[in-house]
C-alpha cells in the first residue's frame, strides 16, 4: 500500500485523518454515479458543459450505472483490498449530485446510507443549484447523525474565468450557496482548479483567500488537465492553452496549503486523469509524484499547513483582472 497520504497527512490537513479522529477507524470515500446531469449540459443553462469537463476523468468507470447500494458494495470491496477500512462516505460526485426533485435526491441519498458501512455523504455540485430544499434535506440527514459535506465546484474566484470556462455561473452564486449552507451548519468544501487559462499563481491564491474569508470547512485543488472531446482539447492542440508543469503546480500547491488554516481539511491536493482519455500534460496520469512532491518539500524545509495563514501579504490580484501567464509542457 502506498502510504504517502499518511505522510502527507504529517504536514497537511486531510479528510482521511478528520474522518479516523471521528470516527475512530479509517473512513475512505467511494465514488457514486446516480446518473445526474448538469444544466450546463442539458440545455438549462448551456450545452457542451465547461470547456474542460469530460466526466470520466472524475469518474474512471462511468458508464451504465448500477443501483446506489451496488455500487457501495463494489467501492467497499475494493476499498477493503487496500486498507481493510470497513466504513466509508458515500461520495456522489459525478456531474451534478443536486440536480433532481428533493424526493429523487431524497431516495438516491438514503438508498446509500442505508448501507451498513456509510457513515454519511459528500455531494458534489454547481454554487447555482443548492435551492433552499436541497440544503433543508442535508440537514435534515446531518441532524439524523451523519456526516454530511456539501462539495460546491467553484473552480475560480474571477468572474471571468468562469465565463472563459463556460461555467455557467458567477462568484455570487458561490458566496450566497455557502451563507446559506452556513446557517443550516452544514460543512462547505470548495473546489478550487489551478491553471485555468489566463490564469496563473496569484489567481489560485487570490481565489483561496476569497475563499477562507467567506469561510469554508474543506477544499479541493486539482490541476487542469486536457482531456478528450473537449473544447479545452481543442484549444490546447492549437496551442491557445498551455498546462502547466509538475514542479509549478506543486509550488503552487504547497503554497495554497500553507496558506490555509489548518482547522480546513484538504479532501484532495491533486488530482489525475486515465491515459486513455488524457492528453495534457502527462503527469497528470498519476497522483503519487506529485503527494510525494508536496510532502518532501514540506518536510525538508520544516513547512507545515497554516504556517503562513496568518500572513498579512498575500500576492492578491484585483479580481476582475486576468494575465496572460501561460505554460508550455515540451
Amino acid at each position: 500500500m502506498n502510504t504517502s497520504n499518511q505522510h502527507l497527512a504529517r504536514y497537511v490537513t486531510t479528510l482521511g485523518q478528520q474522518l479516523l479522529q471521528q470516527f475512530g477507524e479509517r473512513v475512505h470515500k467511494v465514488s457514486i454515479d446516480a446518473g445526474f446531469t448538469c444544466p450546463n449540459r442539458d440545455g438549462t443553462l448551456g450545452v457542451g458543459g465547461c470547456s474542460f469537463c469530460n466526466n470520466d476523468s472524475f469518474v474512471p468507470e462511468h458508464g451504465v450505472n448500477p443501483a446506489v447500494a451496488a455500487q457501495v458494495d463494489t467501492g467497499l470491496a475494493a476499498v477493503l483490498k487496500v486498507t481493510r477500512a470497513r466504513k466509508v462516505l458515500a461520495y456522489f460526485q459525478a456531474y451534478t449530485n443536486t440536480y433532481a426533485e428533493t424526493e429523487v435526491l431524497r431516495r438516491l441519498y438514503e438508498e446509500a446510507l442505508q448501507q451498513p458501512a456509510v457513515v454519511g455523504i459528500s455531494v458534489g455540485t454547481r454554487p447555482d443549484c443548492v435551492p433552499d430544499r436541497v440544503l433543508d434535506l442535508l440537514q435534515e440527514i446531518q441532524e439524523k447523525g451523519y456526516r454530511v459535506w456539501l462539495e460546491l465546484g467553484l473552480q475560480s474566484a474571477f468572474d471571468r474565468t468562469l465565463e472563459v470556462i463556460n461555467r455557467g455561473h458567477g462568484w455570487s452564486s458561490y458566496e450566497d450557496a455557502v451563507q446559506r449552507a452556513h446557517q443550516r451548519g452544514l460543512d462547505v468544501c470548495a473546489h478550487l482548479i489551478v491553471g485555468l487559462p489566463g490564469e496563473g499563481p496569484d489567481h489560485s491564491l487570490t481565489s483561496l483567500k476569497r475563499v477562507l474569508d467567506l469561510g469554508v470547512e474543506g477544499l479541493k485543488i486539482h490541476p487542469l488537465h486536457v482531456v478528450k472531446n473537449t473544447r479545452l482539447a481543442f484549444e490546447w492542440k492549437n496551442r491557445l492553452y498551455m498546462p502547466w508543469t509538475q514542479q509549478d503546480y506543486i509550488d503552487c500547491a504547497i503554497d495554497m496549503i500553507r496558506r490555509t488554516p489548518p482547522e480546513v481539511v484538504f479532501h484532495r491536493v491533486t488530482g489525475t486523469a486515465s491515459r486513455d482519455i488524457l492528453l495534457a500534460p502527462d503527469w497528470c496520469e498519476h497522483k503519487w509524484p506529485v503527494i510525494n512532491g508536496i510532502t518532501s518539500t514540506m518536510a525538508r524545509k520544516g513547512w507545515r499547513q497554516g504556517d503562513l495563514a496568518k500572513e498579512a501579504d498575500w500576492p492578491v490580484v484585483a479580481k476582475d483582472v486576468q494575465v496572460e501567464t501561460v505554460r508550455w509542457v515540451v
